[in-house]
């Protein structure tokens, strides 16, 4: 994967902007979640302060990528559209006590060192992104999966009742 470093802080107090694109194939813990990975992803980051002087950072991930649908296993589409805001902090402590002051769940503090890797961020968010277990809204040969659903088990506790008789 190839780095994209940035001084968070400075970042954040200069109002920066960057944006760019990623292969799906450069992020490898993304990238092992999927079929196919010839997917890109767009990313947008924005650097500001809160209302507390906190820096933030402002992160949107888009693309879409190629996932295994967990009941027809037929590869399909999934769309990542993300936004996460990010507020720094130094080290733990600040961070529990900018946690403390926010009280919102939509805000991430995270501890942030001076050089920090956009594509890890990046590659964070769109993971967060992806379905526990992905599947089709209707998966497009319906009837082999209504019929692998209605196929009745026996049940592993009919051959203890015979032998109850």
């Amino acid at each position: 994967m190839r780095a994209f470093a940035i001084d968070a802080f400075d970042f954040c107090r200069l109002k920066e902007h960057a944006e760019g694109e990623v292969a799906i194939a450069e992020l490898g813990r993304l990238a092992a979640e999927g079929v196919d990975v010839s997917g890109v992803l767009h990313w947008l980051l924005q650097g500001d302060a809160d209302q507390f002087g906190h820096a933030r950072l402002r992160l949107s991930v888009t693309g879409t990528m190629q996932l295994m649908c967990q009941r027809c296993l037929t590869p399909f589409a999934h769309r990542i559209a993300t936004q996460s805001v990010l507020i720094l902090a130094p080290d733990e402590d600040t961070a529990d006590s900018i946690e403390a002051l926010l009280l919102d769940d939509a805000v991430d503090v995270i501890v942030a060192a001076r050089q920090l890797d956009v594509m890890l961020l990046v590659e964070d968010d769109a993971l967060l992104a992806l379905p526990f277990a992905p599947k089709h809204e209707n998966c497009p040969d319906q009837e082999t999966v209504e019929r692998l659903q209605g196929a009745k088990k026996p049940s592993p506790f009919a051959a203890l009742k015979d032998l109850k008789q």
